[in-house]
């Protein structure tokens, strides 16, 4: 035992060492904003992150947990209450950690900050540092405590309950069209990933029947032994991934992997739906955590690789591009900066996965600070890396990948010329020697940020392994974001069809309960059909569908993270918590503004690049002018459609948000002047100390 000497002397130990990280990452940040016109070293990004994401997670999450939201781990959780083996399952907290972090870590924080560098590395990379410690950490961490204590009710579900019909049934409006967004652009990201690519097919296709395999060991035949299944996992995982890059090469076996668009669409269809109706423990959670070592793997090497490299970047701290004319997307650095970086910053459909799968799997609220505030902090570390990769290639390869040819010019001599006019040199002959290397027969005009991604991480890759093995490390990284995408539609999946089950839950009493089969099945299939309709439709349709609704992806998952933050601030509130409002309601501020901002500029935009309505006019003038091509007369009533449907949808969202804002203003203004109030959902429930074998069944 230490004597109260040695006691005091660790603590100043300790205050001295965080005051020195504090030190070091503020210094690190000042570097990066305030060096101009040289290089700077990735190595100062890296630093800083580390700096402030442990002093976030230190500081910050430890007195939220504590005084914010009065965490208690003697509390039973709806897991162990309500265990009934398929959706509420006690689950180890590694495991629950894995399966949060993979829902949660799609493609967001992989191609935003990609497609973002137009602006710069310095814009992009504040905005996640700061936007990820105080906003996206916060809200994924105080939904999932919100909806833990409530018997993992959805967003929806305690809208309505602590808000009222007007917000509640506005939120779960909200959330369900969103939702629909999302996993129908996800999808399309994943189908377009893997796309005549069986290296990608075959390793992403191995992952289920291993993670079946898994969920059987922890459950069946090794139960509790989650090291040793581990360690099988990622064995059988490293296989896979060894096994697509032979099946690859293989003249027979390749064929059978090598799908087209509307093949892997149907795939990814039947894929959700399967995960959606099997229990948690048999599919979702296992293969979830064996993807999660597949990511961490690849994030910790890249890491890794930046560290032992120190490389310069060569992207510009702030581009001219902040003005609006960017060729990769239209819009200035505000609002737009804000939408395109979502997750790896702070994300909506972390708040769907909050308050939907991973609340009914936590087995003590001890385990919510590290689930919650520590999987953001790990997908905004992804973020970071990704912001590094893409400002590692010269800006001129950079552009050239990912510009439209219809703004650069169709040719690579009209690319080469527009971009190096920009300042930004390039060659037609550098770039077809690049495309050489990575197995690629052209990287003109790849657009999406995944390729330019891969090229980046490839590059990095090489630099420690040698240039030789560029292609491989090019393909490799093409089917890293495959899995790391197809982790978050099937626990999207299940989370909608948690959502579509509460809302037939009005209609019939019956159909709203979680684990009856019936409503499981049904349920299951509606929640598919709406994400899986518009997918096939984007993947079918080249020239339109689903891809012209890629611009509200970005939008609608900031206003489901103000829907979410409004909630949160609302019931804190309720409990008697308003001086601790700010802590959500500051970022639900901010969302409000860029939300809104960015809906106005997107309705009423003159700029066809912008603006919906405008892009919509001038084509209708082309075609009633007679100027376009017979192709693409043939598709232009089409295109018109979606872009006055994108308008509506965008409008009908923000509006939607606002109600739920107005609903939030409303009960709290009611709370301060003693006005009654809707009472809390909150379960009481005995300690789980106290807990006996009389647990209620689902």
């Amino acid at each position: 035992m230490s004597t109260p000497v040695q006691q005091v002397s660790n603590h100043v130990i300790k205050k001295f060492l965080w005051g020195l990280v504090a030190v070091v990452g503020a210094c690190a940040i000042g570097g990066i904003a305030l060096q101009r016109g040289e290089s700077i070293n990735a190595m100062w990004i890296v630093v800083a992150a580390i700096c402030v994401y442990s002093l976030g997670f230190r500081f910050y999450s430890a007195w939220i947990a504590a005084r914010v939201l009065s965490v208690d781990p003697a509390r039973a959780t709806p897991a162990t209450r309500l265990n009934n083996g398929r959706d509420f399952v006690p689950t180890h907290r590694w495991i629950v950690f894995g399966h949060h972090f993979a829902a949660i870590a799609g493609p967001g924080p992989l191609v935003g900050p990609t497609l973002a560098a137009q602006f710069g590395y310095l814009p992009g990379t504040l905005w996640i540092l700061v936007g990820a410690v105080l906003g996206g950490c916060v809200q994924d961490m105080v939904i999932l405590f919100l909806s833990t204590r409530r018997n993992g009710r959805s967003l929806g579900q305690m809208a309505r309950d602590e808000l009222g019909p007007v917000g509640g049934y506005a939120a779960i409006a909200g959330t369900l069209m969103i939702m629909v967004i999302l996993i129908a652009v996800l999808g399309l990201v994943v189908v377009n990933a893997m796309k005549h690519s069986p290296w990608a097919t075959a390793t992403v296709a191995a992952t289920i029947p291993i993670a079946i395999l898994m969920g059987f060991y922890l459950r069946n035949i090794r139960p509790g032994r989650v090291l040793e299944g581990s360690l099988i996992g990622v064995a059988l995982l490293l296989f896979g991934v060894f096994g697509g890059g032979w099946i690859d090469g293989h003249p027979l076996l390749r064929t059978w992997f090598d799908l087209d668009g509307p093949a892997l669409a149907r795939c990814v269809i039947a894929y959700g739906f399967i995960a959606a109706v099997l229990p948690v423990w048999v599919l979702l959670a296992p293969r979830d955590y064996l993807s999660t070592f597949l990511k961490l793997g690849v994030v910790v090497l890249l890491a890794i690789a930046v560290i032992l490299m120190q490389p310069d970047l060569k992207m510009p701290a702030v581009t001219q591009f902040v003005d609006g004319t960017g060729p990769i997307f239209g819009g200035k650095m505000f609002p737009f900066l804000f939408i395109t970086i979502a997750c790896g910053a702070i994300s909506g459909f972390h708040a769907l996965i909050s308050s939907g799968t991973t609340p009914k799997l936590i087995s003590t609220e001890a385990d919510i600070r590290m689930v919650g505030y520590g999987s953001m902090v790990l997908e905004s570390s992804v973020a970071v890396i990704a912001m590094i990769a893409a400002t590692l290639l010269d800006p001129g390869v950079f552009f050239a990948i990912n510009s439209a040819p219809g703004f650069v010019g169709a040719t690579a001599d009209a690319a080469v010329t527009t971009i190096t006019n920009w300042g930004f040199p390039v060659t037609a002959e550098q770039m077809h020697a690049l495309a050489k290397e990575m197995g690629e027969a052209t990287l003109f005009g790849r657009t999406g940020g995944a390729p330019s991604l891969a090229v980046g991480m490839a590059s990095i890759f090489a630099s420690v392994t040698g240039q030789g093995l560029l292609a491989l490390w090019y393909h490799f990284a093409i089917m890293f974001e495959a899995v790391f995408i197809l982790t978050t539609i099937d626990a999207g999946t299940r989370v909608g069809r948690f959502m579509v089950q509460d809302a037939l839950g009005h209609l019939w009493k019956r159909a709203g309960e979680t684990s009856w089969y019936p409503s499981v099945l049904l349920s299951s299939a509606l929640a598919v059909a709406g994400w899986g309709y518009f997918l096939y439709i984007g993947v079918i349709d080249p020239n339109g569908g689903i891809n012209i609704l890629w611009p509200l992806f970005g939008i609608a998952n900031q206003l489901l993270a103000g829907i979410a933050l409004s909630v949160a601030t609302g019931i804190l509130v309720k409990q008697g918590r308003l001086r601790f409002a700010w802590v959500t309601g500051a970022p639900l501020a901010w969302l409000a503004i860029v939300t809104t901002t960015a809906t106005w500029q997107k309705v009423v935009s003159p700029d066809v690049r912008i603006g919906f309505f405008a892009a919509a006019d001038q084509l209708a003038e082309k075609l009633a002018a007679g100027t376009l091509s017979a192709q693409q007369a043939a598709v232009a009533p089409q295109l018109i459609f979606n872009q006055r449907l994108d308008a509506a949808i965008i409008l009908i969202l923000t509006t939607l948000l606002w109600i739920v804002i107005a609903d939030m203003v409303r009960t709290c203004w009611r709370v301060a002047n003693d006005l009654p109030v809707l009472p809390t959902s909150e379960v009481v429930v005995p300690p789980a100390s106290n807990l006996t074998s009389t647990m209620e069944s689902g």
